[in-house]
């Protein structure tokens, strides 16, 4: 075997890179000692501060949102205790694993809890929390508390969940909450700064009551905190510390009440009533000083639902459903009034000398304006009437000659000062103003100029006159107090949780229109008088369009309305309309107010497309008024129901006595 020798040339000829190697070392050597150094002596205090309190989660605690309570103190929305479970995406080990494990317990499909977290990393980082679903059952918690140790970045939290023991009834008013989307973060920081500092995943009010109310009923976050391990699972360590010093939970505050003007009984009355004639519109109900006590628009939605997760499937009904169950009909949407405008016609005619209370006027079924026809909506016509007549029978023809003597701008003068065409000031966002045209009006907006037909049309409640619910119900109220208008109101007072009131709103006369107002008009007493005795007969006299739906005891006064939604033909005017497509039904209106000679409540319903405001609307206005006396006045109905069946019991017996004889 050979023997190796050393050669020390060959030593000599690898010297240089010996000397780069250890060079390197000591280099090394030094960067680490330097590094060292600083994370240890220079910023050792700053990064043990840190060490602590990563550590150590911080946990927001949701405030309980206000209770929206109604006149009498009975819940109209409340909170519930609850779970959900959530991820933290910086803490997940396999994303798919979780999904797979996760997904057949809350009954979602693993695919969507991946595309989710993927989404919301894209979104909103990795480190936004991720809410899975709300609302657990106490078998799904029981099954994710099983699994959790073993599921890194999976939490189950207790939670509050708003609830809406009414569910679809009054939804539009009440409105709904949901989480802030990435959108509104900024619009509402800015919009609430210096007052509210909102974060990612904050439930709030997404529209109605809720949304109005956010500063006053949200309340103030809490903050918890506790020991993690390095998933970031809660460690069994209580009262945890930073640097030796005990860390204090913040407890949340919770957010006031608000008490609304709303009347729960007669609120579930309405509903009652709609659903029972299975309609779809809007209602209000308010107290002759603007004091709203009920709210409907159907169709509706469960906010439930949004309290919750809701789903890709409810959301996409809900928005293509052709009627709108998200639209709150009593202010957002706006139509042609019909007959129920003609009231308003009729004060006008009066104070302008158009006509009086006696004269009498031929209206005929037919009446010619120029070559071309306007029918009534009795194809006989009603011949001689007066303005009782006109308005106790709804006759088209008498107002058709109002509309012409008077004008447009004149009938604008009158009408406007009622509120039709303009915003009410109700504390909801999104009112419409609807529209009361004049003659400037449409030289601006269609650049033409007035037709002296047009006057026609919209002496009717037709053409170019388009008003809200609200407005209406508005302007029957100011018929009913003579020329009174208040500004209606559903937010009373906002009380703290030891009943301290806080805040609170008062009737608002806005203007009295027998005094003389700043565009010069004024309505007497007297009108108004002439004008209620005919809607009194409306509901009360023997050829009262609305004279089916009396109320014992107490007598109505309102005027029904028959809203086309498009144009006929001579030749189809007349058909029956409920043989037409739904679509193509005209709209029923009937608004009213009782008692008929000192009003202390005022209903508006629209029934959409059920083609008549006797049959579609007048029931539903009956029901909610007698809803109302039974309540607050029970004497009165009682007496007069105990009358009544006297005087069938004697009628009847005397029936059998000529019988007999």
């Amino acid at each position: 075997m050979a023997e190796y020798v050393s050669n020390p040339d060959e030593a000599k000829e690898y010297w240089g890179r010996y000397k780069f190697f250890y060079f390197f070392i000591a280099m090394t050597f030094v960067i680490f000692s330097i590094r060292l150094w600083y994370l240890q002596i220079i910023s050792g205090n700053e990064l043990r501060e840190f060490s602590e309190k990563n550590r150590i989660k911080q946990l927001k605690i949701p405030a309980p949102r206000g209770l929206i309570l109604d006149r009498q103190g009975k819940v109209l929305v409340q909170n519930l205790p609850g779970f959900e479970v959530v991820l933290s995406p910086q803490y997940i080990q396999s994303l798919d694993e979780l999904a797979t494990t996760v997904g057949p317990i809350i009954g979602l499909e693993p695919e969507k809890i991946v595309a989710r977290v993927q989404r919301s990393r894209r979104i909103n980082g990795p480190f936004a929390l991720i809410k899975l679903k709300e609302n657990l059952s106490r078998e799904e918690v029981f099954r994710l508390k099983r699994i959790h140790l073993d599921t890194p970045g999976l939490e189950i939290r207790e939670t509050i969940l708003r609830h809406y023991p009414l569910y679809k009834n009054g939804a539009q008013l009440f409105g709904y909450v949901s989480e802030i989307s990435k959108k509104q973060l900024p619009l509402l920081n800015e919009l609430y700064k210096g007052i509210i500092r909102f974060e990612q995943g904050d439930i709030i009010g997404k529209s109605g009551i809720e949304e109005n109310l956010e500063k006053d009923i949200r309340g103030s976050d809490g903050i918890s905190f506790i020991q993690v391990d390095a998933h970031g699972r809660e460690t069994s360590l209580k009262n945890p510390n930073i640097l030796g010093e005990k860390i204090t939970d913040q407890d949340a505050t919770h957010g006031n009440n608000a008490v609304l003007t709303i009347d729960r009984d007669i609120q579930e009355a309405a509903y009652a009533s709609f659903k029972k004639l299975d309609r779809i519109g809007g209602l209000v109900a308010m107290k002759s000083d603007g004091q709203v006590l009920a709210w409907l628009s159907e169709p509706a939605f469960d906010p439930n639902e949004f309290a919750a997760t809701i789903s890709t499937q409810t959301w996409s009904q809900l928005i293509n459903d052709p009627f709108k169950p998200m639209r709150n009909k009593v202010i957002q949407d706006h139509h042609s009034p019909g007959s129920t405008f003609k009231p308003f016609v009729a004060l006008a005619a009066l104070e302008e000398k158009k006509i009086t209370e006696t004269q009498i006027v031929y209206a005929p079924g037919v009446f010619y304006f120029g070559k071309r026809p306007y029918h009534d909506h009795q194809k006989g016509g009603h011949g001689y009437i007066n303005i009782y007549d006109a308005l106790e029978r709804s006759s088209n023809v008498f107002f058709y000659q109002l509309g012409i003597k008077l004008g447009i701008d004149k009938m604008f003068d009158y009408i406007s000062l009622l509120g039709i065409g303009q915003k009410t000031g109700i504390e909801l966002a999104r009112e419409v103003p609807g529209n009361m045209p004049n003659s400037a009006w449409k030289k601006q907006n269609r650049g033409e100029e007035w037709q002296e037909g047009e006057n026609l049309s919209t002496a009717i409640g037709q053409g170019f006159v388009e008003t809200t619910l609200l407005q209406m119900t508005l302007a029957y109220n100011t018929i009913g107090l003579k020329g009174k208008v208040y500004r209606p109101y559903v937010i009373q007072k906002i009380v703290d949780q030891e009943g301290k009131v806080l805040k609170e709103n008062f009737p608002q006369l806005q203007r009295d229109l027998t005094q003389t107002q700043p565009n010069g008009v004024k309505i007497s007493d007297k009108t108004f008088s002439i004008v209620r005795e005919g809607m009194r007969r409306v509901a009360n006299g023997d050829r009262g369009t609305a004279r089916f739906w009396k109320i014992p005891g107490v007598q109505m006064a309102g005027k029904t309305g028959t809203a086309q939604v498009m144009g006929f033909s001579a030749d189809q005017i007349y058909a029956n309309c409920m043989s037409r497509p739904v679509h193509m039904r005209h709209h029923g209106w009937f608004v009213a107010f009782a008692p008929a000679d000192n009003p202390e409540i005022t209903v508006g319903v629209l029934a959409e497309h059920s083609c008549h405001g006797n049959t579609g609307a007048a029931p539903i206005v009956r029901d909610v008024i007698q809803a109302y006396f039974q309540k607050y006045h029970p004497e009165v109905i009682a007496e007069a129901t105990k009358t009544k069946k006297v005087t069938k019991e004697h009628t009847a017996e005397k029936a059998e006595t000529t019988e007999d004889e």
